[in-house]
């Protein structure tokens, strides 16, 4: 009974947005700077894949810059990718500066990436709570969201579509902007930095982390091994599904966005500070892949913490779940930062 309560309240309130739109398939070869022969293009993701998968390191490499470009509480720099919608190619950051500093104490901040498609508010209240116990909370705008949106779009549709390789760049763009944000952070002599993300936000947050040892703990709030089953399975992206039925099987899926996937980094993060957070009654991240995730960090012996939210993943943002994870997500990077 508490299942499907949960699953008919979850149905209810994804059903809220009427603005989804199912978009044509692509291969979006050129996004990654492929021009497969004819007849190729598998072939040629595949092996762009494995490529970018084991030269992971360069892949997320995000070249240092000097043009930062503070406004009281707003941070600004060019993006490391560039796109061909100029919007997009500015990386903007809202930043909540600590209250208080402990005397002598470290200087800690926190990087927080949203869900996907979150409008400007979201996680606002969360990155005070953060910086009134002690952090300065940094929200990042992802690729494709807020201001970063093009005009044709309602949605932040292009960082999670049926295009395969503006989806990939799209997401890698996102990991080197968080690099960026780590890099001004060390610049202004912050001593302890870590990262919380949500849904879409604590799969790229988990990304940067295992590719930036500057990076010592990590909150990562609704996580799922593979970036191609969320979308495959879960209730937020049927019509990206839907998109892509009958052009691509999951398994191709899987090992074309296995680069933006956390499943192959996994030991990057040994010796850090984590929390997995998943929703026990979860139709967007469903929940078996949670377990996956959490069944393999305990088989590599990998030390975590892990909460279950008694919640699906829509319900999180409601009383009185986002009081318990807002809890839970303080506690910890008070305790570890």
């Amino acid at each position: 009974m508490i299942t499907k309560s949960f699953h008919a309240w979850e149905r209810r309130l994804a059903s809220v947005d009427q603005n989804r739109v199912v978009r044509p398939f692509e291969w979006g070869a050129e996004w990654l700077g492929l021009d497969p022969a004819p007849g190729r293009i598998r072939q040629a993701l595949a092996d762009w894949s494995a490529r970018a998968v084991a030269a992971s390191d360069r892949f997320f490499a995000a070249p240092p810059i000097d043009a930062y470009e503070r406004s009281g509480d707003l941070l600004r720099f060019p993006s490391a990718i560039t796109t061909p919608y100029p919007v997009n190619n500015t990386v903007t950051v809202r930043l909540f500066p600590a209250r208080e500093r402990r005397p002598g104490g470290p200087r800690r901040a926190v990087i927080v990436l949203p869900q996907w498609n979150a409008d400007p508010g979201g996680h606002v209240g969360l990155c005070r709570l953060f910086a009134r116990f002690g952090i300065t909370a940094l929200r990042l705008s992802m690729p494709y969201h807020d201001g970063r949106r093009p005009a044709e779009l309602l949605r932040a549709e292009y960082i999670v579509s049926p295009n395969i390789g503006r989806t990939a760049q799209a997401n890698q763009q996102a990991v080197l902007d968080l690099r960026r944000t780590v890099d001004w952070l060390e610049r202004e002599g912050f001593d302890r930095i870590g990262v919380m993300g949500t849904s879409l936000g604590s799969c790229l947050a988990m990304l940067a982390m295992t590719h930036d040892p500057r990076i010592t703990a990590g909150a990562f709030n609704h996580v799922s091994p593979y970036f191609a089953d969320v979308v495959w399975r879960g209730l937020s992206t049927r019509h990206v599904r839907a998109g892509l039925d009958g052009h691509v099987s999951l398994d191709e899926l899987r090992q074309y966005w296995l680069p933006i996937s956390p499943w192959p980094f996994i030991d990057r993060v040994r010796g850090r500070r984590l929390l997995l957070v998943y929703a026990r009654y979860d139709l967007t991240f469903p929940v078996d892949l949670s377990k996956q995730l959490v069944g393999e960090f305990a088989r590599r012996g990998l030390p975590h913490e892990l909460a279950v939210l008694p919640c699906g993943h829509y319900t999180t943002g409601r009383a009185p779940f986002k009081f318990m994870d807002g809890y839970l997500l303080t506690r910890f990077l008070v305790a570890n930062l």
